[in-house]
């Protein structure tokens, strides 16, 4: 389901124009996926590779993605990996995603990393977060329509509207890159 890192988040307005298809809650896709962390996963530092984490978050935000838009979807983008805490050898790592915002064709998915020791009661820590981009694809990897998503709690309208910002940004800063390189281009540099 995330195949495609390139894919490019579509132009689309915040919200669509006419929906033609019925929007979804929130909880209508969240998702945690789990996953015990073994000595496969280890980075040189004996820690839990970053790789591997993103993994997990990318599968996760995939999955969110596909069961809200209702098929295939594909990673457009991820934001903001931020990792908190180091995951070691034996921690139990739960992933919880939700999509925070709908575009026409694209969705943003929130994703919040925890962990605890498989052995122990104790609370999950907070590990890292991301935020991604998932644009829905048909058969002939065609962007298609997606559901609106409709925040339920005071928190998903807070991520939906936080969502919003992160799109402005990121379209700001590729129209931003474009411009220079063009300039750039019209100036007879070659990158």
């Amino acid at each position: 389901m995330t195949d495609q890192a390139s894919a490019p988040e579509p132009e689309t307005p915040d919200t669509p124009d006419t929906p033609d298809i019925p929007g979804k809650p929130t909880s209508a896709s969240r998702t945690t996926l789990s996953h015990i962390m073994t000595h496969s996963d280890t980075n040189l530092l004996g820690t839990v590779h970053g790789g591997v984490i993103m993994k997990l978050v990318d599968d996760a935000a995939g999955a969110v993605a596909g069961r809200h838009s209702g098929g295939p979807a594909v990673t457009a983008s991820m934001d903001e990996m931020a990792f908190l805490e180091p995951v070691r050898v034996g921690d139990l790592v739960h992933v919880k995603a939700q999509v925070n915002w709908t575009g026409r064709t694209s969705m943003e998915v929130g994703v919040r990393v925890l962990a605890e020791r498989w052995n122990e009661s104790t609370p999950p820590t907070q590990v890292g977060s991301a935020y991604l981009v998932f644009a829905a694809v048909d058969a002939d990897g065609k962007p298609r329509q997606v559901p609106p998503v409709i925040p339920e709690t005071e928190r998903d309208k807070r991520r939906y509207q936080e969502a919003q910002i992160r799109r402005t940004h990121r379209l700001a800063r590729r129209r931003a890159i474009m411009e220079l390189r063009e300039k750039r281009a019209a100036e007879g540099f070659e990158d």
